[in-house]
Formats: C-alpha cells, sequence, structure tokens
C-alpha cells in the first residue's frame, strides 16, 4: 500500500530529482505539490519563475498543485502560519508525510522537521546526504533539462544566469560553488525530462539585478 504524501515543489532540479527518487521507488503516491508564489508578482518564491509555467509543471507531471501565496515582504511568522494552514488541512485528510529536496543543510532539515512535528507530520529527504558532484552529474544523465533562472551575485557572474544546467555549466563553475548550488548559489526551473509527460516551452527574456543582490532570467511561456 502506497503512503499518501504532499511533495514541497520549487520548480527546480532538485525537487525534480527529489521527485524522481519517490517515484522510483513506488511507496507513494504524491497528494499535491506545495510551492510558494509570490503575490503581486505571481512568481515562485526566490526561483523567480512565472506562475503559469509552474502550473505547465504540474499539468505535464500529472499531479495537483496547491499554492501557498506570500506576499512580497513576508516575515517568517506569515510564511509559518500559511504553511501550517495548509499543512492541516492535508493531515486532516490523512496525508501525514512531507516531502522536501534538501541535501545536506542541517539546520535547514531540522527546521523543517521541527515545524511538521508541531502538526503531527513527518520529513521524508530523498536526496539526504547524497554526495552533490555524483548527484549533478546523475541528473544530467538522466535526460532533465534545466534552466539557471536565478544567481547570487555575491558568489557567481551575472553570465551563469539563463544557462541551461549541463556538463559545460558545471565545469565552468568557480571553485567552493556547490555543484547542486545548495547553498544558494543558483537556482533553476526543469522544463524536460523523464518524470514529465510533456516538455514546458518557453523562450529566455531579460536577465535584470534585484535586491542589488540576485539576478534573474525571465522565462516568457510559449
Amino acid at each position: 500500500m502506497t503512503e499518501k504524501i504532499i511533495f514541497t515543489w520549487s520548480g527546480g532540479k532538485d525537487s525534480a530529482m527529489a521527485l524522481y527518487e519517490l517515484q522510483k521507488t513506488g511507496k507513494y503516491q504524491i497528494s499535491v505539490l506545495l510551492t510558494t508564489v509570490t503575490e503581486g508578482y505571481d512568481r515562485i518564491s526566490m526561483h523567480g519563475v512565472r506562475q503559469i509555467l509552474l502550473e505547465q509543471q504540474a499539468q505535464s507531471l500529472a499531479i495537483s498543485l496547491e499554492k501557498v501565496l506570500i506576499s512580497k515582504v513576508s516575515s517568517n511568522e506569515e510564511y509559518e502560519a500559511k504553511m501550517r494552514e495548509v499543512l492541516i488541512k492535508y493531515r486532516d485528510g490523512g496525508v501525514l508525510s512531507v516531502a522536501f529536496g534538501d541535501i545536506f543543510l542541517d539546520d535547514l532539515k531540522k527546521y523543517r522537521e521541527d515545524k511538521l512535528s508541531l502538526v503531527g507530520m513527518k520529513g521524508i529527504f530523498p536526496l539526504w546526504k547524497r554526495n552533490t558532484t555524483n548527484l549533478a552529474q546523475t541528473f544530467i544523465n538522466l535526460g532533465f533539462k534545466t534552466v539557471i533562472t536565478c544567481v547570487d551575485s555575491k558568489v557567481l557572474d551575472k553570465k551563469f544566469c539563463g544557462r541551461d544546467y549541463d556538463d559545460e555549466f558545471l565545469a565552468d563553475l568557480p571553485d567552493g560553488i556547490d555543484p547542486c548550488g545548495e547553498n544558494g548559489e543558483f537556482h533553476s526551473f526543469v522544463y524536460d525530462g523523464p518524470i514529465f509527460k510533456e516538455k514546458i516551452i518557453f523562450t529566455k527574456g531579460d536577465i535584470v539585478l534585484r535586491d542589488n543582490r540576485f539576478y534573474f532570467c525571465d522565462l516568457i511561456p510559449a
């Protein structure tokens, strides 16, 4: 018997790889993809991807989408309250586990587990402590197609924004940059791969600097 779970979906490569790993086990039924969207911008929070492309991903994955709307200047309190409300709704419907694509940030994992325990739920971390160099290569070898939508200008040059996540991208990363961007160096949007029924079509738009730090590449739906 499969276990019903919530999957926290960012639209990026770690989410896609974690979902792939979960589906491969055959042990889980993904009840819903849970994504935070910034109100006013109508974009995936931090990744900067338009909501319509997120919806196309969910459609191609054939999984329902639950959007948690947070304000442009959302506080931790606002984020936690809204997440709690959604989690309780699913918990009361019999879903007791939430899956994440985290790889090695211990503080973040503990934070998630602590918050889940408050509502009687537990976390699942299919990529936990995997070697990120191997993980990145496996992801590419599986045929996933991904574009970099955001880079942190404190650690990466603007030229990395808007590039495809491939062997050449990995080879060009400076020393000290995690190949999966697990420290927040970059974020991505997955538009094709073995978990998708059809490819997400878009064109690359302008690259802009926001908050005097993060470069975002706008992806324009076809």
